[in-house]
């Protein structure tokens, strides 16, 4: 039930490693590891699992992911082949005080921003062909080209954190082993009836103490965690599908027609039809 602990490798001649990510679908593959990870999302849509943040992605997703912070990238069923560009590498790929040096105080405060994860919805085109073009590239090119990226990164002012304030990496095994435990579960779950007894019960605690549990750990309670999901579950549905939106609010574990309108709008600013209406539009050629 806990994260995959995964130990990156490097190729031969480098520091860090740099690879195209090529596959018919992404699977949810909760995991973390020690490096910080940069991926550029080059084909396919999904769902962005980030610490306890869950969001759409798209072509041209950008985010910047610190250490030790579980995530997984979940490909739409029918969202086509799915192909992102993965740089990871350590803080210390380039000596143990490299960062720490004047001329790299921006970039050593973008690192410690990726904590708590980093997207760059609006980064610019030129931006992610840098990124999209890491692979291609050897040796010191691909060192000085990785440290272009993370300069341009660094003074992104559209830079926006993933995970909420309230989140941070889980200060102790157990803990985050309860944490994953519950989102795991909850990815799986969450369009059907979600009994917090029985959740609390997964992790072996009483409601009352993993109340305050999961709201220390995550920073919401989990009930919001839910409704984050079915919302971006209902997301999904109404720019894939045709389907009516009371079928849309049943699939995504809602019952009642209002409770679906009015989370929608607190998660996403526009009622359901508003965002299938935009998204329509946005799809059609110009």
């Amino acid at each position: 039930m806990k994260p995959h602990y995964q130990r990156p490798g490097t190729s031969e001649g480098t520091s860090f490693t740099c690879f195209i990510r090529r596959e018919g679908a992404f699977g949810f593959a909760w995991h973390y590891h020690r490096e910080y990870e940069l991926t550029l999302i080059t084909q396919g849509t999904g769902t962005r699992y980030v610490g306890t943040t869950v969001e759409r992605y798209y072509p041209g997703d950008l985010v910047l992911l610190g250490p030790d912070l579980p995530h997984t990238f979940a490909s739409e069923p029918q969202g086509g082949t799915a192909e992102a560009v993965v740089t990871q590498f350590r803080h210390d790929f380039l000596g143990p005080e490299f960062f720490a040096l004047p001329q790299f105080r921006t970039l050593q405060g973008l690192l410690a921003r990726s904590a708590r994860g980093l997207r760059f919805g609006s980064a610019p085109g030129e931006v992610q062909e840098l990124a999209a073009r890491l692979p291609q590239l050897d040796g010191a090119a691909r060192t000085v080209g990785l440290l272009d990226v993370l300069h341009r990164l660094s003074v992104d002012s559209t830079a926006t954190p993933i995970t909420g304030p309230g989140y941070t990496t889980a200060p102790n095994t157990t803990m985050r082993d309860r944490v994953d435990a519950v989102c795991r579960h909850l990815q799986q779950a969450h369009t059907e009836p979600v009994c917090q007894e029985k959740v609390a019960a997964l992790v072996h605690m009483s409601p009352t103490s993993f109340s305050r549990f999961f709201r220390r750990a995550i920073g919401c309670t989990l009930t919001d965690y839910v409704n984050q999901l079915r919302v971006e579950t209902a997301c999904s549905l109404l720019t894939d599908t045709s389907l009516p939106v009371t079928e849309v609010a049943a699939r995504s574990g809602y019952q009642n027609l209002s409770n679906f309108n009015r989370r929608f709008r607190e998660l996403k600013g526009v009622r359901p039809t508003e965002y299938r209406a935009a998204h329509l539009r946005a799809a059609k050629p110009s």
